[in-house]
């Protein structure tokens, strides 16, 4: 993997993908909206790295879908008037959500590959929250992305569960790391309203069906109602000894690749 790659890892789902010239930003949130929203259950647990007005230069903005914890207005309307030169990737719902905060020049997340500037590239994949959904063009409401960062390859899949969908969009890819939700769904989070993902065997399965070299798990660390303890997530890994590596990360914490 290229050495000029660093991640910092924001929280929830959210990543910093710095590959020494040019910086992506996938899904901030960098607020409290959903516990003002939705209920102080849902107080963030984690402090956040950096604040709209105070993320350091970001050269492209990828969001994934409209929920709150990965389209916040409140993260995103500084942001963008403290950056105004973002490029923007974002599906449909996002980009009624950003043009309702005057930013009308947000891109549809690319089926085919896409590049950005010299050694960067990305491509947006499905994801299953939890199944696929499209509006009457064929977009995607739920997104992933792969990025290539020189010869780095990176999967973040959003918000999602497995799905036969997404093992064809990656199909042929060398995939590096894979940046996996792992807030299983289950019928007592139904019953809240809390949309989960796929469960921690699946993230381990889903790593290894993909050939990813490292996973990093996220979507555990943000609402206590929506919680996977970290001890239980390593101690899986190391019952299970799958065949790649395990990195986890707190928020604002980063690594070099």
């Amino acid at each position: 993997m290229n050495a000029n790659v660093h991640l910092q890892f924001l929280g929830q789902v959210g990543l910093l993908v710095d590959d020494g010239n040019f910086r992506i930003l996938i899904d901030p949130y960098f607020t409290d909206s959903v516990a003002e929203q939705f209920g102080a259950e849902l107080k963030r647990c984690v402090l956040p790295p950096y604040t709209g007005s105070s993320c350091p230069h970001i050269d492209f903005l990828l969001l994934t879908h409209a929920h709150l914890d990965h389209t916040d207005p409140a993260t995103l309307a500084p942001l963008l008037a403290a950056q105004p030169h973002l490029q923007i990737f974002a599906p449909y719902e996002s980009r009624e959500i950003l043009s309702k905060l005057g930013h009308d020049r947000a891109k549809i997340p690319p089926a085919d590959w896409m590049p950005l500037a010299p050694g960067l590239s990305i491509r947006a994949v499905p994801a299953a929250h939890t199944e696929i959904q499209r509006d009457p063009n064929g977009e995607c409401r739920d997104v992933g992305y792969i990025l290539k960062c020189g010869n780095t390859t990176i999967y973040h899949a959003g918000d999602t569960i497995p799905h036969s969908e997404i093992f064809a969009a990656l199909q042929g890819e060398s995939i590096d790391l894979a940046v996996l939700p792992v807030n299983e769904r289950n019928h007592y989070r139904d019953a809240q309203g809390i949309i989960g993902n796929m469960t921690l065997r699946e993230a381990f399965q889903m790593t290894a069906d993909l050939g990813a070299k490292t996973l990093i798990p996220t979507h555990w660390d943000m609402f206590a109602p929506n919680s996977v303890f970290p001890e239980e997530i390593e101690l899986l890994h190391q019952l299970h000894d799958p065949p790649f590596e395990l990195k986890i990360l707190h928020a604002g914490q980063t690594i070099s690749l």
